[in-house]
């Protein structure tokens, strides 16, 4: 279970993010807002790449800021850009590495990064070099390469963004489909509607947090036409 207990985020003299206190237990956790609203802060706090100005962040009972290591084998993160995760010369490889953070044999590595490579219809692209990948596929790619470590929490930054509709799609039911407890801030409506739970934050705060079907149709109420 994630908690955040009075959490606050300062920069530059100002709050980021205002003081929160949450309990983050569901299945699927969708965050949406305009943007500069606080989501992505609240996301990274949850493995520790920004740490709380005041309160403190626990992912099963540590804390970042005092357990960063085993915090982050339990949280996986994925990024709006894949490029920003992605360090292996070909797919194969990239995945591989994942297998090789976690532990897996030297011997069983190719084998096992093709057949999750696989399960997300990348087979072919296996020893392709990741530069020459579409968007959509290095984001899948990414994603594959974060789940091949089996995090307990999956951790994403609109993770569809700079996608095509149908990479988009397939991207959002890897997500909702994954064993993991999903945590994701979305512009994707339709997507964030899909999960379990909604906060709508705004302003650095959580302005409604509910039944994500509910609080997705009052942020879509708001937006002016």
């Amino acid at each position: 279970m994630i908690r955040l207990e009075a959490v606050e985020v300062l920069a530059g003299g100002r709050a980021v993010l205002h003081p929160a206190t949450l309990e983050l237990c569901e299945r699927s956790v969708a965050l949406v807002g305009p943007n500069g609203s606080g989501k992505s802060t609240l996301l990274r706090l949850l493995n520790g790449l920004v740490l709380p100005s005041r309160g403190r962040v626990l992912v099963d009972g540590d804390e970042p800021e005092h357990a960063l290591a085993a915090v982050r084998r339990r949280v996986g993160f994925v990024f709006t850009d894949p490029d920003a995760q992605l360090v292996m010369p070909t797919a194969v490889e990239d995945v591989a590495l994942s297998l090789r953070r976690v532990g897996v044999p030297r011997a069983a590595r190719d084998a096992r990064a093709r057949e999750l490579l696989a399960a997300q219809g990348l087979a072919g692209l296996a020893d392709r070099s990741v530069r020459e990948l579409s968007s959509g596929q290095r984001q899948l790619l990414a994603l594959t390469s974060v789940l091949a470590t089996e995090p307990a929490v999956l951790v994403c930054d609109e993770p569809t963004t700079l996608l095509d509709l149908h990479h988009a799609r397939r991207v959002a039911g890897v997500l909702l489909a994954a064993p993991a407890q999903l945590v994701l801030a979305t512009h994707d409506l339709d997507l964030a509607a899909r999960t379990e739970r909604a906060l709508w934050i705004e302003d650095g705060r959580v302005r409604l947090d509910g039944p994500a079907a509910a609080v997705v149709a009052a942020y879509r109420a708001s937006v002016p036409a």
